[in-house]
């Protein structure tokens, strides 16, 4: 199998380094730049798999990286920042970031996002023009093909707008989805800003999935930002 190959753009060179010694531990082909400007050459030559981006860049902000290598790939891309600022993620992710993490993160999460944003890449490039192979994590299965939610082997009974909501969390499993996403996803492109519809509607859901609603294990509240649901247990 070809290696996956990952593009670090740091300043920051331990953080660099870090991330470089994780990945080629996991077999991932690992590419680096310092500043934007390299960054974007190295996109541009070598068209990694994924794009691991810190916003902080000594020449440009990262945000400008994001926006113009969405004029020419989707090429999955991770934002690394020290920025915690709601408004910083949700930017960032509506100019077209897969997902945001905040230093300082563990190992596993930034590999668990990574294997997360690169299944989500791989699933849009298949010949099937719907995804099939049913969402699994632990005692949960969401059957795509027959939009069918069972726990345990219990059929789960979701309105179309749960089921909707549910659906598209899973299909981004392991990615942070902002408001604004779901919302225009389920209601479509005219849908009311206001959260208020999605929140009565997660609260629904997580009723009827989440054995305590008040401590999910299955879709988490990414407070200011939107929701992300638990990675699918299947490669």
């Amino acid at each position: 199998m070809p290696k996956f190959t990952v593009l670090i753009i740091e300043d920051e060179k331990n953080i660099q380094t870090f991330m470089g010694k994780v990945l080629k531990r996991h077999e991932y082909r690992v590419l680096c730049a310092d500043t934007g400007t390299q960054g974007l050459e190295i996109i541009r030559s070598q068209c990694p798999d994924i794009i691991l981006l810190d916003l902080g860049l000594p020449d440009m902000d990262g945000g400008r990286i994001i926006q113009e290598v969405r004029t020419w790939t989707s090429t999955p891309i991770i934002v690394i920042s020290a920025r915690t600022a709601e408004h910083e993620k949700v930017s960032s992710l509506d100019l077209g970031a897969d997902d945001y993490i905040t230093k300082p993160f563990g190992t596993s999460e930034l590999l668990a996002r990574i294997r997360a944003s690169l299944r989500h890449s791989n699933r849009l490039h298949t010949d099937s023009a719907l995804y099939i192979r049913p969402y699994r994590h632990g005692e949960m299965t969401l059957d795509f093909s027959k939009r069918l939610l069972t726990i345990k082997d219990a059929v789960i009974h979701l309105t179309p707008i749960e089921y909707k909501i549910v659906a598209y969390l899973a299909q981004n499993s392991g990615k942070v989805i902002t408001y604004a996403s779901i919302l225009s996803n389920v209601w479509g492109p005219y849908a009311d800003s206001d959260n208020k519809i999605l929140r009565v509607n997660m609260a629904n859901i997580r009723r009827k999935i989440e054995e305590d609603p008040a401590q999910p294990k299955y879709i988490f509240t990414e407070v200011g930002v939107g929701y992300r649901m638990v990675e699918d247990e299947d490669e």
